[in-house]
């Protein structure tokens, strides 16, 4: 479940007190895993997969009954907030709110933050300041600048990162690039706080890393030695998927793809610094697109479609033997999902990184048995690119497959999990729960059993997704109880 997810009463699940209660539902479940999207700041579309930034966090995500609790804001301040939809998250409203709102607060630290979290902010421009933080808020006051269109857009100056512009930005705008510098401050924050009360309830932390960096991205814009692209932002191609189930046509991302040369000539510093980041938020990381490290699609940047491409060699055993040396032992699981090849499985295991298992797509296979299942792996009912198990099984508007395919389908999974049409979704988690799996996971939606109606992401639309919320009475006692009782009878169960 996505941390925008979360019930609460200011228009988006948030990292504060209902990120906590959740922890203590988890326990209650006897649940000791939360996995989330990519916690980056967003941008159009509203997808955690095409972030502003690789080291910022979502600024949408902050408590605002924390901001009022330091004193930051007040009760009347946040009002408008509590009159946006509880059951979805309506981002068009919401945006232009809460940054109103984050920057008054920020405005209002300097005089009423207490020392303990100014001395927080002193430390906080001390780690971060100089590696990410002060090119990441002149990204973001040019992007509001140029109406947010994308950094290949601006003025020439900004888009070629000119010194004497670049210095006139800074004491122009010094008070609005040091807001953005405080709301980092407040997310991080914030985020060890929910990272604290975790470890301390033995739930661990599973976050997500997408393989690709957006073009429209600090990054790109500080960095772009490191991708594919000119000097004024413009690639000569792009990543994608070759068409699979999710698409027909492919998946055309768009993103810049990277110089694995130059990564390589530095010893690959920034791959190290994104994953001691990710882990300092997170327990693990699933790196989404694990296949674009053996080898990757890469798609003409004119292309209306990922049907056209052609796969080259990624940065291979080199990248994580770097990050292996820098780090230690990596906490990273690899979305392996698609167009696998025993090389990008062999890479996989050379450096023991757990693989993927999804259900919806495994028990379709006349061969499959949950035996089967490797034991170093994270088997999943389904993920956030699935439609939830009923909606999976019934069939939805929009569903690629045809009316005999459903079928089958669901003859199969009914024969794999031994099931019944009623409780198939209960079934699919008890399924994967009974796999040698290290790790098994479902979506909340699945063990609330809802439709299709809860789904939160659909591959290849740019529209309505993101968006799904649960409320407080989903998460009732019985259903806790419910949920601990099937942990339990799995041999799963987190200790009390």
């Amino acid at each position: 479940m996505h941390i925008t997810s979360l019930p609460g009463p200011y228009g988006i699940g948030e990292i504060g007190h209902h990120a906590l209660e959740f922890i203590d539902t988890m326990k209650h479940m006897r649940l000791g895993v939360w996995q989330f999207l990519p916690t980056g700041p967003t941008a159009y579309g509203d997808s955690p997969y095409q972030p502003l930034s690789s080291f910022a966090g979502n600024e949408m995500l902050i408590d605002i009954g924390d901001l009022v609790a330091h004193g930051f804001l007040s009760d009347e301040e946040v009002t408008e907030l509590k009159l946006l939809p509880a059951r979805y998250v309506d981002y068009g409203s919401l945006i232009p709110i809460k940054s109103r709102l984050l920057n008054l607060a920020a405005r209002r630290f300097r005089t009423k933050a207490k020392a303990e979290l100014k001395g927080e902010f002193d430390a906080f421009l001390e780690r971060h300041d100089k590696a990410w933080l002060h090119d990441y808020a002149l990204f973001r006051i040019l992007k509001s600048a140029h109406g947010e269109r994308p950094w290949p857009e601006w003025r020439p100056e900004y888009v070629y990162r000119e010194e004497k512009a670049i210095r006139r930005l800074e004491a122009s705008a010094a008070e609005q690039i040091e807001w953005i510098k405080i709301i980092q401050c407040i997310f991080h924050y914030q985020w060890q706080r929910l990272r604290d009360y975790a470890r301390a309830k033995g739930v661990m932390l599973f976050g997500d890393m997408p393989i690709y960096i957006a073009l429209d991205s600090a990054d790109a814009w500080a960095r772009r030695e490191l991708l594919e692209i000119d000097d004024a932002g413009r690639p000569e191609a792009v990543a994608g998927v070759p068409p699979d189930y999710f698409s027909e046509e492919g998946q055309l991302w768009g993103n810049p793809l990277y110089d694995w040369d130059t990564h390589a000539a530095t010893g690959y510093r920034w791959w190290i610094d994104r994953l001691r980041s990710a882990a300092d938020l997170t327990d693990i990381v699933r790196i989404d697109h694990f296949r674009g490290f053996e080898a990757y699609w890469s798609v003409p940047a004119d292309s209306q479609t990922a049907r056209n491409g052609a796969w080259l060699p990624g940065a291979g055993d080199e990248l994580f033997d770097a990050m292996s040396d820098a780090l230690g032992n990596l906490p990273i699981v690899a979305e392996d999902l698609g167009v696998i090849t025993p090389e990008v499985e062999a890479l996989r295991d050379r450096h023991h990184i757990p693989g993927m298992h999804v259900l919806q797509f495994d028990v379709t296979d006349p061969e499959f048995d949950l035996v089967d299942v490797d034991v170093n792996s994270v088997c999943y009912t389904g993920t956030h690119d699935n439609d939830t198990t009923i909606g999976w099984f019934h069939g939805s508007p929009g569903d690629m497959r045809s009316r005999e395919e459903i079928r089958r389908h669901q003859a199969a999974a009914l024969a794999v999990t031994g099931g019944t049409r009623a409780s198939i979704h209960l079934d699919m988690i008890r399924a994967a729960f009974s796999t040698p799996a290290r790790l098994a996971i479902a979506p909340l939606q699945d063990y609330l059993g809802l439709g299709s109606e809860a789904r939160i992401n659909t591959p290849g639309t740019s529209s309505e997704n993101w968006r799904w919320r649960v409320l407080d009475t989903q998460l009732s006692d019985r259903l806790c109880d419910d949920i601990a009782s099937m942990v339990e009878a799995s041999g799963r169960a987190q200790p009390d």
